[in-house]
């Protein structure tokens, strides 16, 4: 009898016996513990995310300067165009008219072309969050 049929069944065995311990190995049971707190905190996100507050948008300013001459811009955007969202946004020293909060540039970009026609100075910015 030659060794070659033994060498053979031993390989298989091994093999099988390895197959079987890796796939033993594979079945394993994983428990999370989660602070109840994160769901609130992705509830939370979640909710800041569809009011626009987190998200990265353009806003279109039409003037910067004083109280008084904002309040006129504004009025004039209202009565004029009024499409958009408005308002005054006071960075010190000035009070400035934004207008928007536009998802994309593309967005800003064709706004801006409808504003420009009454508002020539114009321009499209990122405010810093």
């Amino acid at each position: 009898m030659s060794a070659q049929p033994f060498q053979h069944i031993v390989i298989a065995i091994a093999v099988t016996l390895t197959f079987f311990a890796f796939a033993k190995a594979q079945t394993a049971q994983v428990t999370v513990n989660q602070d109840n707190r994160i769901t609130e905190l992705l509830d939370l996100k979640s909710s800041l995310t569809k009011d626009n507050k987190l998200a990265d948008r353009y806003k279109i300013q039409l003037y910067s300067g004083s109280l008084n001459t904002a309040s006129a811009t504004l009025k004039k955007y209202r009565n004029r165009i009024g499409t958009w969202t408005s308002a005054i946004k006071h960075e010190t020293p000035n009070y400035k008219v934004w207008i928007g909060n536009f998802r994309n540039r593309l967005e800003a970009d064709r706004a801006l072309m409808e504003i420009r026609k009454e508002f020539s100075s114009a321009f499209i910015f990122k405010p810093d969050n």
